[in-house]
This record gives structure tokens, C-alpha cells and sequence, in this order.
């Protein structure tokens, strides 16, 4: 869980996507350079006494997938002074620096690699990663897309689709892509970590042992949120549970949205009233959160046991909060019951200065509607899936584990709603900042202004540091704040203009997405909105009465 939910103080407030096929094999071997011997030839070579010389690139690729990126680094760079021409050279150091978040440095050894060779696979592949942590992901899918139907040998390509796919919710074809790019090269971690995603619990719990047991370039984080997932799944493949499951047999959820405020003329947001295992709460409604955190106190009431301990990377410069992940037998939202989810249990008696938070992904399977103005909270079925298209029966008889994955749908009456890539329980709109390309933006009703990064606010206009605003998270105070001078966001159907928008890093909130992002739409504009949200598809609607508030 990665929540988002933050304080302000000093303030007032997809294209379609064609059906891809492939041509020819896909095995692409993991040694970067022609004619150097094969890793698994490499160590027979050695059982049998034979002195082995490891190729500089191999050498530099094993570090690289070892997460020894400096040391990588310098095996490319040694590499390019004997030969400035390397394209797996300057493609291998590009990668090492996206991996450092060294993005404009990754630009130019991109640069570079396509002034040697444009028409290079590798080249072309490395490209598309390079557009996609950049948020550019139409181009890097145009990039993709071409290298798939030309039946590509570079298995990360296939992983780039696949990774498109998957934020566009085009979930069957993502399991093809994803499950083409692990065929290839199962030993990139790359690789391996987004196809796990897609296993079935009891293959992701075999999976995720294998893949802790070895070597990888994980970081710390991402290394504690792996452990944390196997545990989890782990205890409630011992249990028996079938996950967070609804056990009502209520189809729909009218409920009334209660205002939190800061004092008595100030208001922070809207929250739901509910019960854990018959104990009551207020819990925020933050669409940049996800599932529940709660607040020690709460726990100890419904009695919430630990599974794991872990901690919350939230919004804030100061060292993550310790959490642990327990289990509610209940949770009751008005007529509304699930049974068996997992809570995060924050170490604190209070989350942002409530009981706790409730991620809109909670309620997945329903179409949300989160009516601010009316100050009601709506759920209601999705449209039903249609009979599989000949497209998606073919390719499930082909690839039969296809088969539990749908591609979105866009009903008739969603027709107008807008499409947004799901990063997780993130959902980022294409923004354009004063008619620039589109950038993406979170929607992100526990923020409660919007903000833009300071990266992305100097693009088009003057940033100016702020000593008396404070913005504040889950992880404490974000250290340096700006504001941006004037910034126009346009959106789905919607221009806001504003001045003296709020500034900070969103580093972290990118390095979890893996591709930029430039800002948030918060409740500020949020509230005058009804928000509809369709998890299932990646579709968002924004209503809006200019006549309501005048």
C-alpha cells in the first residue's frame, strides 16, 4: 500500500489498442553481444578445467541483474572507450541509469545509441523503455507494437507491450505479452517480477520463493513489498480464504459521505462510516490510497492480529511509519459486507489525523461513484462483459492461459467517460500543462489540493520557493515546497486554470508507477465533481454543474 493522503497548511482551497499477433520465435538469448559464449556454456566450461574469459558485456548484463548497477556502469563505460560505437553498450548503460533515476543522463546514452543505429531492435527497444519512464507511453506503445508484429527476438519488448497493456487494462492481451517476454528470458528480473503478477495464487506463491531465493536487482522497497506479498498470500493460502470477498447480497450502495474537517470552517474531505469486525470508524475516501489503513487504535478494538510487520512509504521526507498487514473477519459499509481482507495497520493512533483510509480499489468490482457535491457515495453494477470476441476466443484456445484475463469494455453508456492508465490503485489522467503534451496526473481525492512536480511546473512557467506553506504526509513533512506561477491543466473534458499551484517532488510517487508523474488533481477541484470510476476497465468520468457553485 502506498498511500497518498496529504495535508495542506497556509492554503484554501487510450487510443484503442489493435490486436497484436507474432510471428516467428520469440527465444532471445540474454547474451548482449554476437558470438560470446552462453552463460549456461560458461560454467560448464569452468566444471571442466577450461580457463573461461567472461565477455566485458555478459560481465556488465550479470551486474546489471545483480543489481550492481555502479559496477555495471563501469564495465559499459570501459567497454565504450575501446569501442564509442557499442550499441548493447550504451544501451546496457542507459538501462543502469534509468535504474540509478538518472533519467536525464539515460537520455543522452540513449541518444547516443540511436546516432549508431536507429534501425536496431535493441536500440528501438531500449527506446520504448526509455518513452515509458517518461510517461510517454503512446509513442513507446507505437515503438512496441511495430517490434511484437515484426516478431521481435527482444524479449523486453514484449514486456513493454505487456506493461501498456496492463495499465490500459487490456488484461488478456498483457498476459500474452507478459507470458511471451518470461519465454524468452526468464532470468531477467524485469521480467520475472511483472509476469508473477499474473500467476494464479498457489504458481505466485512457488514463483515468488524461487525468484526471493536467487539474485536480483531489487532495491530495499521492492524487496520488502515481495516478502510482504508472499507472506500474505501465503497465510491465506494456509487458511483457506479466498481473498476480500463480498458476502452480502447487495448489488447496489447508496450511502451518505461525511465531511472531515481541519476545524470547524475547513474542510479536509469526505469519508465513509464503516465497521471492522463491529468496531466504527470514519475512514477517508482517498482514490490515491489503496485497500485500508487504519489507525493502531482501531485495530486493537476489532482485534486485528499481525501477519507481517512492514512500514508506509507515504508522501513525506521523514523515515517510513511502521504498519503491520492483519486480517478483518467483517467489514460493513452500510448494507454492504466483505469478509476476509486484508487491513494495513498503521503504528499511530491516528492516519493523517483520521481513523484510517479507504482506497477506492475496495470497491473494484462496482462502478464508484464518489458525488461530492451531493455528498453521497454510490455503488453500482458495471456493465456486463460482452460474449468474447472472436479475437479473444481464438487467442484463448491458442494460449489457454488466456483465459481468466478480459480486455477492457466500454460499454455504450461509458462511451463519453475517459480512459486512464491504472498504475495498481493509481489512476493517472493524460494532462496536458498549457497545451503541452500530455503528462500524467493522479487523481487523487486524499490530496487536498492539486499539485504539480517543480520538474514539470519550470517546463512553462516561473517556480518560487515557499517557507510558510506546509504540506505534510503519511511520512511527515515534504521539506521543500514551491509554488508555480500560472499553470492551465486541461483534462478529460476540462480546462482548470490556476496560479500559484502547489509544488513538490513526486519522485516517489514515479518510481513506484515507473513512469513520470507530473501532479495530482486534488480535492480542491475534486469536490465540485462527481466522480465515477470504473476499475475494471481504467475508465473515469468527471461531472460537473458549472451552475451548482455560483
Amino acid at each position: 500500500m502506498r498511500p497518498s493522503a496529504l495535508l495542506f497548511t497556509g492554503l484554501m482551497g487510450m487510443a484503442s489498442l489493435a490486436s497484436i499477433t507474432t510471428t516467428g520465435q520469440s527465444a532471445v538469448s540474454t547474451t548482449p553481444t554476437a558470438g560470446s559464449m552462453p552463460e549456461q556454456s560458461l560454467g560448464t566450461a569452468a566444471k571442466a578445467g577450461v580457463e573461461v574469459t567472461v565477455p566485458p558485456l555478459l560481465s556488465a548484463l550479470k551486474l546489471y541483474r545483480s543489481g550492481k548497477f555502479a559496477d555495471a556502469e563501469a564495465v559499459y563505460n570501459a567497454v565504450l572507450k575501446t569501442d564509442p560505437k557499442s550499441t548493447s553498450a550504451l544501451v546496457g548503460l542507459m538501462r543502469t541509469q534509468l535504474k540509478e533515476k538518472r533519467l536525464a543522463e539515460a537520455d543522452v546514452s540513449l541518444a547516443r545509441a540511436m546516432a549508431v543505429n536507429p534501425n536496431s531492435e535493441e536500440v528501438q527497444t531500449a527506446q520504448g523503455e526509455l518513452y515509458f519512464r517518461q510517461a510517454r507511453l503512446p509513442e513507446a506503445e507505437q515503438i512496441f507494437t511495430s517490434l511484437v508484429r515484426k516478431g521481435t527476438t527482444q524479449a523486453r519488448a514484449y514486456l513493454g507491450l505487456g506493461m501498456i497493456y496492463w495499465a490500459t487494462s487490456t488484461y488478456q492481451h498483457a498476459k500474452l505479452m507478459l507470458d511471451k517476454a518470461h519465454e524468452s528470458d526468464p532470468d531477467d528480473p524485469d521480467i520475472r517480477r511483472r509476469w508473477l503478477t499474473t500467476l494464479t495464487r498457489k504458481e505466485r506463491i512457488k514463483a515468488l520463493k524461487g525468484y526471493l531465493d536467487g539474485e536480483s536487482d531489487d532495491d530495499a522497497h521492492e524487496r520488502e513489498h515481495l516478502e510482504t506479498s508472499l507472506l500474505t498470500i501465503e497465510e491465506a493460502e494456509e487458511s483457506g480464504r479466498q481473498g476480500c470477498r463480498l458476502t452480502s447480497k447487495t448489488t447496489e450502495l447508496h450511502v451518505k459521505m461525511e465531511p472531515l474537517m481541519y476545524n470547524a470552517k475547513r474542510i479536509r474531505g469526505y469519508g465513509l462510516k464503516a465497521e471492522l469486525n463491529g468496531t466504527k470508524g470514519t475512514f477517508l475516501i482517498d482514490t490515491g490510497s489503496s485497500g485500508l489503513l487504519i489507525n493502531r487504535k482501531i485495530a486493537e478494538k476489532a482485534g486485528i492480529k499481525p501477519i507481517v510487520h512492514t512500514d508506509v512509504h507515504g508522501i513525506g521526507d521523514k523515515e517510513s511509519v511502521t504498519s503491520f498487514i492483519g486480517v478483518a473477519d467483517t467489514i460493513r459499509i452500510g448494507d454492504l459486507e466483505l469478509q476476509g481482507c486484508h487491513v494495513e495497520v498503521l503504528d499511530r493512533n491516528s492516519v493523517s489525523d483520521e481513523d484510517g483510509l479507504i482506497g477506492g480499489d475496495v470497491f473494484n468490482h462496482f462502478l464508484v461513484s464518489i458525488n461530492f457535491p451531493d455528498k453521497k457515495f454510490d455503488l453500482t453494477p458495471l456493465p456486463a462483459m460482452p460474449a468474447p470476441s472472436d479475437v479473444e476466443t481464438a487467442l484463448r484456445k491458442k494460449y489457454p492461459d488466456t483465459e481468466r484475463f478480459h480486455d477492457r469494455y466500454i460499454a455504450p453508456e461509458m462511451k463519453n467517460y475517459s480512459s486512464v492508465y491504472r498504475f495498481g490503485h493509481m489512476l493517472l489522467i493524460p494532462t496536458r500543462i498549457n497545451d503541452s503534451r500530455p503528462k500524467l496526473f493522479l487523481i487523487d481525492t486524499g490530496a487536498f489540493t492539486d499539485t504539480i512536480s517543480p520538474a514539470a511546473a519550470r517546463e512553462f512557467t516561473k517556480v518560487r520557493g515557499e517557507d510558510q506553506l506546509k504540506v505534510k504526509g503519511l511520512n511527515g513533512a515534504v521539506n521543500k515546497v514551491f509554488t508555480a506561477d500560472d499553470i492551465k491543466l486541461t483534462f478529460s473534458r476540462f480546462r482548470q486554470p490556476a496560479r500559484d499551484m502547489v509544488a513538490f517532488d513526486t519522485s516517489k510517487i514515479s518510481d513506484d508507477a515507473g513512469a513520470e508523474v507530473s501532479g495530482m488533481l486534488g480535492f480542491a477541484m475534486l469536490f465540485q465533481m462527481n466522480l465515477k470510476i470504473d476499475y475494471r476497465d481504467g475508465l473515469v468520468d468527471f461531472e460537473y454543474d458549472p451552475n451548482r457553485f455560483h
